[in-house]
């Protein structure tokens, strides 16, 4: 095992007691503004955006990345994607190709098999491309909005048929509306067979329909509760138990195609047959009883209420300025939602322009996720990453696993749910495997029989106590301290460690007293390792 001294420790303390605020940041020569947009508006700097920001100015690259179609991406990020195979079916075309079965398999073991290989194969690709975009993309902003909106309306992979269906609902309901009406996203959110197998609206059956075929289980209130407490009107939203239950039955008969055709591509369906016709009173509104349009009356409620508009507001707020939000701007946003009908680009724009953004004290305040952190390392030492294995392994360890959020809530994007010892302590052994070397991303996977492929385990450790050591990924070669730089030559499959110079530079030098002194004070074989996991770059 690599052994870390003390120094190593010390500054590993400093994070886990999290006593490096933004106040103590050093002054630097760049703009701390150019920082703050970039830490806010992308997953962190990769090298070269800083000075790109600066020559640009900060409202232009603002405009930029609120125009995502304006553009252009990578030949690399664009080459990758297009070779992912099942990454833009559509719910239908998924649920076909993994029930196929190839030619030539007979036995019943070789048809389970394939089955199980197909429907990893699409798991796997959704999850590289979502780890490709949000570490390579040029359109930061909108990944960034992907990430905020897949977890605003989540859905877990974990549930039956959604362990194949998740990809498209991101690809389908997600993506296309981030920036756009949430009106839209909701509606997209609501007819995706992702949504209602997820919170059982597939379920949702009048029980009283004599023509109904089948068997009727009853309404089910789930998705008409969490559609209001979590999508829209938020918990004090003022609706009542009334309320749940006549948007119960206004969305009665809204489900999933019982067989795979092209016919019904989005994998929705309504079924009149199970649809309670009578007339509802929602919200104080009055809906006349009249099958799917029902439904499209009440998100329309739903998506122009102030309420929504305030929920909305606040946890945007939370997510791109403070985790205790001003009220002040929750307020000029939800105004801002209600002016232009829900333009999530105006909203953002509107945000980005406050004062509260601005305000020096909210720089560098907010607390990375472990996908954020784990993105944003990636994006700091300007890998190109073609192994994503490491990263997802990462993410499972963090207890963030990519589209398996058990709760419909989503993750919490706050410091006190991510910040403890035990999490910081797989964090530094991410950063510190990632920085000498030892984490291979840039590699590609093994193709003999890439399903079998596990990363690397991240070591559970016991944080240390006096002068005991904190034991760190263990590396798989490392150069020796106190050689001169090039004397010694690198072995043929010897990992490349992270130029910490250069790293420095891609930050922009913006880290504490504190922990610039314990960078120059240790080893330059193990400073790249210090500057990812120092308490600045755990913060955003």
């Amino acid at each position: 095992m690599t052994l870390i001294r003390n120094k190593y420790w010390v500054l590993s303390l400093l994070l886990l007691l999290g006593s490096v605020i933004p106040s103590d940041a050093a002054t630097t020569t760049i703009n701390p503004k150019v920082l703050h947009i970039i830490n806010r508006l992308s997953f962190g700097p990769a090298p070269g955006d800083i000075k790109k920001v600066e020559a640009m100015g900060v409202e232009n690259y603002i405009k930029q990345q609120l125009s995502p179609d304006s553009i252009s991406e990578s030949e690399s990020l664009t080459r990758k994607l297009s070779q992912m195979k099942t990454l833009n079916f559509n719910p239908v075309q998924l649920w076909q190709y993994s029930a196929t079965i190839p030619a030539g398999v007979i036995s019943s073991q070789e048809k389970k098999q394939a089955i199980i290989k197909q429907s990893r194969q699409i798991s796997n690709e959704i999850m590289q491309s979502r780890l490709l975009r949000a570490t390579s993309s040029n359109r930061q902003l909108q990944e960034v909005m992907v990430d905020f909106w897949y977890n605003h309306f989540n859905v877990d992979a974990n549930k039956g048929r959604n362990r194949i269906w998740v990809g498209a609902y991101e690809q389908e309901a997600i993506r296309p509306y981030a920036l756009g009406k949430f009106r839209d996203l909701l509606g997209a959110t609501a007819h995706h067979p992702a949504m209602l197998l997820y919170l059982d609206n597939a379920k949702n059956k009048v029980s009283n329909r004599p023509d109904a075929k089948g068997k009727i289980e009853g309404l089910n209130e789930n998705y008409a509760r969490e559609l209001m407490e979590l999508h829209t009107l938020g918990v004090d939203g003022g609706y009542t138990q009334q309320d749940v239950m006549a948007l119960a039955k206004v969305f009665s008969g809204w489900g999933i195609v019982n067989k795979p055709n092209q016919d019904n591509s989005d994998g929705f369906e309504f079924n009149s047959k199970h649809h309670d016709f009578s007339d509802k009173v929602f919200l104080g509104h009055k809906i006349k009883g009249s099958g799917k349009a029902e439904g499209e009356e009440a998100l329309n409620i739903l998506a122009r209420s102030p309420a929504t508009a305030r929920h909305i507001s606040y946890k945007l707020a939370q997510y791109f300025v403070n985790d205790n939000p001003p009220e002040t701007l929750v307020k000029k946003l939800a105004q801002r939602y209600l002016v232009t009908d829900g333009n999530i680009r105006d909203v953002l724009n509107t945000l980005f322009q406050s004062s509260e953004f601005w305000d020096e004290k909210n720089f560098n305040s907010k607390f990375k996720t472990p996908y954020q952190y784990a993105v944003s390392v990636v994006r700091a030492t300007g890998m190109e990453l073609n192994n994503t294995i490491s990263i997802s392994e990462f993410l499972n360890q963090s207890a963030m696993p990519l589209y398996r959020c058990p709760t419909p809530d989503g993750y919490k994007n706050t410091k006190e749910a991510w910040l403890n010892p035990d999490a910081m302590t797989r964090r530094l052994s991410f950063a510190s495997a990632i920085a000498n070397g030892s984490l291979k991303i840039s590699s590609l996977p093994p193709q003999n029989n890439p399903d079998k492929v596990k990363a690397p385990k991240l070591r559970k450790t016991i944080p240390p106590a006096g002068n005991r050591d904190l034991t760190i990924f263990k590396p798989t070669r490392q150069m020796k301290p106190g050689k001169p730089k090039g004397v010694q030559q690198r072995k043929a499959n010897q990992p490349i460690p992270v130029d910490y110079e250069q790293l420095m530079n891609t930050l922009g030098n913006s880290f504490s007293p504190q922990t610039q002194k314990a960078i120059a004070s240790s080893p330059p074989e193990i400073r790249s390792g210090l500057i990812l996991g120092s308490p600045e770059f755990m913060r955003r």
